[in-house]
C-alpha cells in the first residue's frame, strides 16, 4: 500500500492533487442546483458537496468554493432567496458535467446544455425537468470556513418532488430505482448498487433485512 506524507501531498503538481484529494474521501452525491437571477436568466450547476443536515427541520447544505471569481450560483441565491436541488440520473450525466464550465451570468446553461427547465406551483427557481428527484429549497443561512474561504451554504427544503416507483411504503427513496448517480472525484461517475437495506441498530439486538 503506497503511504503519502502531508509534504509529499503539498509538492504534488496542482491538478494531480486535486484528482487525488477529491477522490480518496469517496463517492460524493451528484446534483444539479438551479437558480435565477433578478433579471429573470436561469442558471444550474453541477455540485458534489450537497448533504442531508437534518429531517426536523428538513435541512441540506453544501460547499460553495471561494467567491474570489464570478459564483452565479451564490449570487442568484442571495439576491433570490431560493434554488433548488436536483438528482442526475445516468441519462443525462454529460449534460450535467457540462454546467461545470465557466459560463457568464449572461448566458443559461439550460440553453447551452439542453437540460430542460420546469417551474413548478408557483416557485420562482427552475427544476430540471429530466430529475427524478427534486427538491425545492430556501436560503436559510451561510457559514465562512476560514480554512479555505468556502461557504457553506444552509437551505430549508420547501417541496420535494418525485417518481411514484421510486418510494417504499416506509418513505425510503430507492435511489438505485431512481438511476441515481454519485461523483469520484472531480469527473468520475458511477451507478451505485444497493447491497442491503437493515433494520434500526440495536444493542443486543440482531440486525433484519428490511
Amino acid at each position: 500500500m503506497k503511504h503519502y506524507t502531508a509534504q509529499a501531498i503539498e509538492e504534488m503538481p496542482s491538478r494531480y492533487r486535486a484528482h487525488f484529494i477529491n477522490s480518496c474521501t469517496g463517492f460524493k452525491s451528484a446534483n444539479l442546483l438551479g437558480t435565477i437571477s433578478k433579471d429573470g436568466i436561469t442558471n444550474v450547476a453541477i455540485f458534489s458537496s450537497v448533504t442531508h443536515l437534518g429531517s426536523n427541520p428538513p435541512l441540506l447544505g453544501f460547499i460553495l468554493r471561494p467567491t474570489t471569481v464570478e459564483r452565479n450560483t451564490y449570487d442568484n441565491i442571495k439576491k433570490s432567496g431560493i434554488f433548488t436541488v436536483n438528482h442526475v440520473n445516468q441519462n443525462f450525466i454529460r449534460e450535467a458535467h457540462q454546467t461545470s464550465a465557466k459560463y457568464a451570468g449572461t448566458i443559461s446553461e439550460f440553453k447551452e446544455t439542453l437540460l430542460d427547465e420546469e417551474f413548478l406551483d408557483d416557485f420562482e427557481a427552475p427544476y430540471v425537468k429530466q430529475s427524478r428527484i427534486k427538491l425545492g429549497c430556501e436560503y436559510e443561512n451561510e457559514y465562512f470556513i476560514k480554512e479555505n474561504d468556502c461557504i457553506f451554504v444552509i437551505g430549508k427544503i420547501k417541496h420535494i418532488y418525485v417518481d411514484k416507483e421510486i418510494q417504499d411504503d416506509d418513505g425510503w427513496l430507492n435511489l438505485e430505482r431512481a438511476q441515481t448517480v454519485c461523483i469520484d472525484g472531480l469527473d468520475g461517475y458511477a451507478l451505485p448498487q444497493i447491497l442491503n437495506r437493515f433494520s434500526y441498530a440495536k444493542p443486543g439486538e440482531s440486525l433484519k433485512t428490511l
